[in-house]
């Protein structure tokens, strides 16, 4: 261990008093010797220990170290164009200087080598490539070089040995070439500085090369220009044009040159860019001239690129199209240059024309000459272009007045970018959230969309503009083909300008900027605790709410109800200011459930119309006691072995009207030939049974709600001695269809006091309830409307009502098939006017046979002169009878 710190030690002060040397930008020779072994033996000896005792402290292999002397010493080396300046250091730190006699002359000239050598960073700036070449060859067999290296965020100027405190790394070179080696060194930054020493192995003999420093910077090689291509500008002028293969920390300078010829010896540099284009002459396209271009650093040291690969100006059979292809936005105007050559000679500019698609001649008024050579057509007011399969361009050719044109042709790109961007800020005015959408089918393929925006302190100016210092805000693509971009946190009373940015590899398009402060979107929170009720007797919707909170008073409402069904029809009503909190809508239907919704907006029209709030649904409320009793009717079992009839009395539920608005219980009020009377109640249901003992019972059914009780209701007496009253002498049911059965009767002479009619009606074939409907007095027939199986039995009764009982029932079980005539009824029957045109039609037709008959028997019939059976025969009186 004490061994390693002394030679580390020892290291540390031979480098402190060696000069670190910088590496020019360009070629330059370097020597390693190696001196007189005998002589000089302890200073080889020692530089090698010290630097083996140095690699292990850092980590690297570590070697078994030869034997040491007892006195150390190293050698340093400086070297210039003309000679070799060494001198010997010992440990006592003792400095020696060398003359060139005291150096083995033989020995070095055997076995020293000097080294052309050259360091560069490669194009794309991640490799520090340093090439060494040899001098004398017939080293090459046993040499083996590795290149030490330690770097430094020091500048050139500043470096010394003393900053190598840091980590030595080894990087091995590739010798595989027959005469030189290639030693890479990864770039970790190309303003550090790297401090870089050689050691060559000749067989088991080590040489060292000086300390070197070099900032990657500095020797920078670009790689060529790329893309090399013919552009034309708006004065018709050509000129080449090329990019640079990657993005350089500094800017460049290139070299153009020309050549008529592929030959070495025909190229000629023409010019020295700033710029990546230079202007030429249009006359070079008639022969076959390359080009080439090379680039290097313009401020600083560093070297040149190779040059690029060679560009041909012949356009040959070819047009030249500037540019040849354009992106532009709807409503545009745009304009294209063109050179047509035909064959070895350009076409003069008067003599092209333009076609758009071949299909579209552009007329001439639309172009302009340039020069001799170019022609220029200008579009103008431009539409979207409409995809045509999977071409999103139209094509533009340029040619020959007599038709002849090019394949070649320019490509016309036009996108609408008016884009709607609408924005809302929230109730809680804690963020904004913008929206914007496009149709996906006439997007450019390989095309990207972005939101930019920039925020102004205050308010918006009258001509929003887009901004250099914009931002690019976040979107998310929705189901529906739309964007959605959520600014939080949000200014209220800032502007902010937004537009939408069209990205693609032919150029960007912006939309027309639109400004939006916060404060002036607002959408509300909808109102809350909203109630909805019907005013008793006059038909009125009060309805009340509570505005939404971060709103001020100076709003406007509007509410929307309807009844409270599956489908629901809405109407609505508007309130310019309520300061009140509520409203009142006159509605038709009182006894019906409404259900209600209130939202609001800003008074002055700024913002939207918040959601409409939660569903109030109003009770329905009793206006007043019902207007009437349930029509009633009863059905009457006896049991012959109790000696006893029992009575179930049917009613048909009030409507809402009659109700007005809801019954809660039925009373029935019952009152004998005794005088005796009692009431009882029927909540919920519709029947009401009970038994009947005396000769005479009445019965009053009466509708009840939270009002009070019916005040018109009707009566039905049960008299054993009206039961025996015939008062109905016939009864005729007629069949319409199998929706509708007419039912006729007859009374009996010298019957009054009818006071309403009953009629039953029931399916015998089937076990089905009996139905029933009360008719007024005065008619004698009545139209039964439900579903009949006219094949089918029905049993039909009629019932006389008196004041003091029910009558004897007339009932019939078929359907009368005679026909019913009624002078007052012409619409009785449907088909009777068809009956007698049919019948008129039946005796027309009997009419004409008879006479021909007629005819036919008077040709057959003989000549009683010439037949002497037919003389004394009648025939006159056998016609009559035919």
């Amino acid at each position: 261990a004490g061994w390693q710190v002394s030679q580390h030690y020892f290291l540390q002060m031979a480098v402190a008093h060696c000069m670190v040397h910088q590496i020019p930008p360009r070629n330059f020779t370097l020597p390693c010797m190696l001196l007189n072994e005998t002589f000089l033996s302890p200073s080889s000896t020692g530089v090698v220990e010290s630097s083996s005792a140095l690699r292990r402290e850092h980590g690297a292999s570590e070697t078994k170290p030869p034997s040491l002397m007892n006195e150390e010493s190293f050698l340093c080396c400086l070297w210039s164009d003309n000679n070799i300046d060494c001198s010997l250091y010992r440990a006592s730190m003792q400095a020696r200087k060398f003359i060139p006699s005291e150096i083995s002359i033989s020995a070095s000239q055997e076995i020293d080598s000097n080294w052309n050598i050259e360091c560069w960073i490669k194009g794309k700036l991640d490799l520090l490539v340093c090439s060494l070449r040899f001098l004398k060859l017939y080293l090459r067999a046993s040499l083996k070089v590795n290149l030490l290296y330690a770097v430094s965020e020091l500048s050139v100027g500043d470096v010394s040995t003393s900053s190598l405190r840091g980590p030595v790394t080894v990087a091995e070179c590739d010798c595989r070439a027959y005469d030189q080696c290639e030693c890479c060194v990864p770039c970790l930054g190309l303003n550090y500085t790297y401090i870089l020493w050689l050691k060559v192995m000749v067989g088991v003999t080590p040489l060292w090369s000086p300390l070197m420093s070099v900032r990657p910077i500095d020797i920078v090689k670009p790689e060529p220009p790329v893309n090399l291509h013919l552009e034309m500008t708006e004065k018709g002028q050509v000129k080449i044009c090329w990019s640079d293969p990657v993005l350089m920390p500094y800017p460049l300078q290139y070299e153009v040159k020309i050549s008529a010829n592929s030959g070495q010896n025909g190229w000629q540099v023409v010019h020295v860019a700033l710029e990546t284009s230079l202007a030429i002459d249009s006359t070079l396209f008639d022969s076959s001239y390359l080009v080439q271009v090379r680039c290097r650093n313009h401020r600083g040291p560093g070297f040149w690129s190779d040059w690029s690969t060679p560009y041909s100006l012949n356009l040959g059979a070819e047009v030249l199209y500037f540019p040849p292809k354009i992106l532009t936005s709807v409503g545009s105007n745009v304009s294209f240059h063109c050179i047509y050559k035909n064959k070895t000679k350009i076409v003069v500019s008067k003599k092209i024309v333009w076609w758009l698609n071949l299909a579209e001649e552009i007329p001439e008024s639309q172009y302009t000459l340039v020069n001799d050579r170019v022609s220029k057509v200008t579009l103008f007011n431009l539409k979207a272009t409409k995809p045509r399969g999977s071409f999103f361009y139209n094509a533009l050719y340029c040619c020959h007045q007599n038709r002849e044109c090019h394949h070649r042709y320019a490509e016309l790109y036009v996108v609408d970018v008016n884009i709607n961007i609408t924005c809302e800020t929230d109730g809680y005015l804690t963020k904004m959230t913008c929206r914007w959408a496009v149709n996906p089918n006439t997007l450019l393929l390989g095309s990207s969309l972005q939101l930019r925006y920039h925020r102004s302190r205050i308010y918006c100016s009258d001509f929003p503009s887009t901004s250099p210092k914009s931002e690019v805000k976040e979107c998310h693509l929705q189901k529906n083909h739309s964007y959605e971009c959520t600014f939080q946190p949000i200014f209220l009373l800032s502007g902010y300008t937004m537009w939408i940015e069209f990205k693609h590899l032919l150029g960007t398009l912006e939309s027309s900027p639109t400004c939006v402060v916060p404060a002036d979107v607002v959408k509300p929170l909808s109102p809350s605790n909203v109630k909805a009720e019907i005013t008793r007797n006059v038909g009125l919707l009060n309805v009340s709410w509570t505005n939404p909170v971060f709103t001020n008073n100076d709003l406007k409402f509007q509410i929307r109800y309807a009844v409270s069904r599956k489908e629901i029809a809405w109407e609505l009503y508007e309130v310019s200011n309520a300061p009140t909190r509520s409203a009142v809508i006159k509605v038709q239907k009182l006894c019906v459930e409404y259900v209600v919704q209130v939202r609001c907006r800003e008074l002055d029209g700024w913002g939207y119309w918040s959601n409409w709030s939660r569903s109030a649904y109003t009770l329905v409320k009793d206006i007043r006691a019902p207007l009437q009793g349930p029509e009633f009717w009863r059905i009457i079992v006896e049991d012959p072995a109790r000696r006893q009839k029992n009575v179930t009395l049917l009613w048909k539920p009030l409507t809402k009207n009659h109700s007005l608005c809801s019954v809660s219980r039925y009373v029935i009020k019952h009152q004998t030939s005794g005088n005796a009377t009692w009431s009882e109640y029927v909540a919920n249901g519709t029947t009401c049974s009970f038994p009947w003992t005396e000769h005479t019972h009445t019965v009053t059914v009466l509708a009840m709600n939270s009002i009070g009780v019916s005040s018109i209701n009707f009566n039905l007496t049960l008299s054993q001695q009206m039961s025996t009253v015939s008062a109905v002498r016939s009864l005729s049911a007629y069949p319409v269809n199998s929706t509708c059965v007419i039912l006729i009767w007859t009374l009996s002479p010298r019957i009054y006091g009818i006071t309403a009619f009953v009629i039953e009606w029931k399916n015998l074939n089937k076990e089905e309830e009996m139905k029933w409907v009360r008719v007024p007095p005065n008619i004698t027939k009545y139209y039964i409307y439900d579903h009949f199986i006219l094949i089918e039995k029905y049993q039909f009764s009629l019932y006389p009502l008196f004041a003091g009982g029910v009558g004897k029932s007339r009932a019939t079980d078929q359907f009368t098939k005679v026909e019913y005539e009624n002078e007052n009824n012409a619409s009785l029957y449907v088909v009777l006017p068809i009956v007698i045109s049919t019948s008129g039609l039946l005796l027309g037709a009997l009419l004409v046979l008879h006479q021909r008959m007629k005819k036919l028997f008077w040709e057959d019939v003989p000549n009683p002169k010439n037949c002497s059976w037919a003389q004394g025969v009648n025939f006159q009186k056998r016609m009559d009878v035919l």
